[in-house]
């Protein structure tokens, strides 16, 4: 069997612009501090990474691996959440995600998807010079406006929809294979990959395309009330990347899943700190080690209450009290009786 690697931490939500987390290398050597040995890297923030010196530079890839290599720590993936994010966008949510986007394309969502393409293409080939094998991004959404049927949906959207999101992704699937790398989808309520069903109806209209895989994350399983460990049972061999992350769900009489338009604190369901929602970790541990996961667990910190540096911290011995070192033989080997084919022939009873 094979063994999860980590502590890892996601950058995306420590980096600022104080020290220690305005720097690749202050805030690497914040997260070692703490006894992480792996760092996930949010692409976009300038203020820890130069993505497009990365996708053409293996001196400036070298040099950041250096920086985290100089504190103990190795580089888990990059993300692309934000970028991809915008190679699918509703004309709904134009304005919102245009901060998202570099200045010279807002307002103008051709120019911005196009730019979205090239920066997750860029992501891949800085993912090879790095010398990772998986990448974290979202799909974006073109029909989740439409997530509930009132009114009902016309014939042909919502297959519309998949159709345009698969040709827009693609091409950049066939970039990640001829780089050698996987490209790992967070299924996640917004994107129009965010469940079983609706991945497997993108991996359709991709024709499987063996580098369209999947970032778990089972905290927004406990939000949509799917079954987060059955899930790994039917998708573990597309499972490349893996945020810990927990979450929580306490309906009431007056919400429920869609939350009642309240604020993160007042929702039934939340994001908390591993080890203060719901989510039975040690299950999702057993589960990925029993399917081989061999990759990184990565904290991604959102919590409603505690505050994030503790939650760092804390989620560092929370991971590493998780991993499980995988045993090297049965546990009921020295019960054995040592057979040949003689007596098994005799136990069973064939002469």
């Amino acid at each position: 069997m094979k063994m999860i690697k980590g502590p890892a931490i996601f950058l995306a939500q420590f980096a600022a612009d104080a020290a220690p987390f305005n720097s690749f290398d202050a805030i690497c050597r914040w997260a070692a501090s703490l006894g992480y040995i792996g760092v996930q890297i949010p692409s976009w923030d300038a203020r820890l990474f130069d993505l497009k010196k990365a996708a053409e530079s293996q001196g400036y890839a070298d040099e950041v691996k250096g920086v985290a290599a100089s504190h103990g720590l190795a580089i888990t993936e990059l993300s692309t959440h934000l970028q991809g994010q915008l190679v699918a966008v509703h004309p709904a949510y134009d304005s919102v995600f245009d901060g998202f986007a570099a200045p010279e394309v807002r307002g103008n969502p051709k120019a911005r998807t196009e730019w979205a393409v090239d920066q997750v293409k860029s992501a891949i080939r800085a993912s090879k010079r790095l010398g990772l094998t998986a990448h974290a991004t979202f799909s974006g959404a073109l029909a989740w406006p439409y997530i509930y049927p009132w009114p009902q949906r016309p014939p042909g959207l919502v297959e519309e929809a998949f159709d345009e999101l698969a040709r827009r992704w693609r091409p950049i699937l066939d970039e990640a294979d001829a780089h050698g790398v996987d490209l790992a989808y967070e299924i996640h309520p917004g994107e129009d990959l965010h469940d079983g069903v609706s991945y497997e109806m993108f991996l359709d209209r991709v024709n499987n395309h063996p580098r369209a895989n999947l970032l778990y994350d089972p905290s927004h399983f406990v939000l949509q009330q799917l079954d987060y460990l059955d899930y790994i049972d039917i998708y573990h061999e597309r499972i490349k990347a893996f945020h810990v992350k927990d979450a929580e769900f306490n309906p009431t009489g007056r919400q429920g899943v869609y939350g009642g338009f309240q604020g993160w604190v007042n929702r039934a369901g939340r994001f908390r700190s591993p080890g203060d929602g719901q989510i039975d970790f040690g299950a999702v541990f057993s589960k990925l080690t029993q399917y081989d996961y061999d990759s990184w667990a990565v904290l991604e910190w959102e919590c409603a209450l505690k505050h994030p540096e503790d939650g760092a911290r804390e989620g560092a011995e929370f991971i590493r009290n998780h991993i499980i070192r995988v045993t090297e033989r049965v546990f009921d080997d020295f019960a054995g009786a040592g057979t040949d084919v003689e007596m098994v022939r005799k136990m069973l009873g064939i002469t």
